[in-house]
């Protein structure tokens, strides 16, 4: 059972000890990311992300790897649009050299001029790497169809204007905002003592600055009419990523969501992956998933598909949402999306790394715990009526987004514009 102590600086800690595991997962959760920054300093989030690993006032990058690695664990760190996490695992009995290394890395980055500049141009290599992979960019285009001119519709990575105009000064004053104890979320799982970890993390963070809370700009999700962006490129193969405004993360109706979801196309027993594979063969990937904010969120369709079959598949997916919103899901195939849901859910939780993700998210992002049995009771509480209403709310015309990647010529895409309606 995870246990939560917020410290008088703000700073909360979480441990859940499980004590069977020779490992033990350590997170700093950073309440910031993409959708904090203005446009004018668009990926800075990740950019502060990869600047952490290039030293400390205490560390060379060299030595912050070899710390780590030398007792036989592994760190990285990952940046969303609400938080950033820097992470690592290791046995349990190094933890405290996870955690010196980890809140060394949060609060004395050393900001080395020569390490700026070297890690710019390694960024924006990421950037060409991401479009060039198609099946990976396709969902940015589509987040900048879900919401235009604003920051959950721009590339965490950001562009290279943004990432050639960010100077030090500029990462300098973000991180002493952003890394306050009262914005930091630090969760540990595995063979730990609770109160061991909030000693550490005492001694590390006493007499640290503590900022007021910070806010973003909430997110629109009113739309007027269809729209489908088509981006030309010579693939061997069309992408895909059809998409409506969702369900925010504390909206009374995301689990029923959540279960459409599974049905419509979260597993190889899904309705999209019998139709449009097994059927119709117009496809070797094809599901769906979602996104979920504090205040919005997507559900969304990803797919690659022959070029030539394109409208022909985009007809099929229109169908299955359709059914979905017309009609009542049948009672197996209620069962057993809830089912397949709850047991997804308890595999995962069986990990520390997994545990570690599933108690920082939720903290950092809504500022409590869902445990795994209050959101298994609420699975189980989803009936035919709340997957039809969740239907009938979403698929409607004027919701409807595409973004379509591929060699599609005028005539292509008419035929392919003209199967986009439910």
């Amino acid at each position: 059972m995870h246990k939560v102590t917020k410290l008088n600086n703000g700073l909360t800690v979480i441990t859940d000890r499980m004590v069977n595991m020779h490992s033990v997962a350590l997170g700093f959760w950073i309440k910031t990311g993409g959708r904090y920054e203005t446009k004018d300093i668009q990926g800075i989030s990740h950019f502060l992300e990869h600047l952490l690993f290039k030293g400390t006032t205490n560390r060379s990058y060299k030595q912050l790897k070899e710390e780590v690695e030398g007792v036989g664990g592994v760190f990285n760190a990952f940046t969303s649009e609400e938080y950033t996490c820097y992470y690592v695992k290791m046995i349990s009995k190094y933890a405290h050299v996870a955690l010196d290394v980890l809140s060394d890395m949060v609060l004395n980055p050393l900001f080395d001029q020569k390490e700026i500049d070297k890690e710019r141009n390694v960024i924006v290599e990421e950037v060409r790497m991401y479009k060039d992979l198609p099946n990976q960019y396709v969902h940015e285009l589509l987040d900048e169809l879900l919401w235009p001119d604003h920051p959950l519709g721009r590339s965490l990575l950001g562009t290279f204007e943004t990432i050639a105009s960010i100077k030090r000064n500029h990462l300098v004053d973000y991180k002493e905002k952003y890394h306050s104890p009262s914005n930091v979320v630090v969760v540990a799982c595995g063979d730990v003592e609770h109160d061991n970890i909030i000693s550490f993390v005492q001694k590390q963070f006493k007499g640290k600055k503590e900022n007021t809370a910070f806010e973003f700009k909430k997110a629109a999700t009113q739309q007027k009419a269809p729209q489908i962006n088509f981006y030309h490129k010579d693939t061997e193969q069309t992408h895909l990523c059809m998409g409506v405004h969702g369900l925010s993360r504390m909206h009374p109706d995301r689990y029923a969501q959540d279960i459409l979801n599974v049905i419509l196309g979260g597993n190889m027993s899904s309705r999209l992956f019998n139709e449009v594979r097994e059927k119709h063969c117009l496809a070797y990937e094809i599901g769906s998933g979602t996104k979920e904010y504090i205040d919005t969120g997507a559900l969304f369709v990803h797919a690659g598909i022959d070029n030539d079959k394109t409208a022909e598949a985009v007809s099929v997916i229109m169908s299955e949402l359709m059914k979905l919103r017309d009609k009542e899901v049948k009672e197996k195939e209620l069962t057993q999306a809830k089912e397949y849901y709850k047991g997804r859910l308890l595999m995962s939780l069986e990990d520390t790394m997994s545990n570690m993700l599933f108690l920082g998210e939720q903290m950092s992002s809504i500022g409590k715990i869902i445990t795994k049995d209050e959101i298994i009771q609420e699975i189980e509480k989803v009936d035919f009526d709340a997957v039809r209403k969740i239907g009938k709310t979403l698929f409607v015309n004027n919701a409807l987004n595409m973004a379509i990647i591929g060699p599609q010529d005028v005539k292509a895409k008419a035929k392919t514009e003209e199967k986009f309606h439910v």
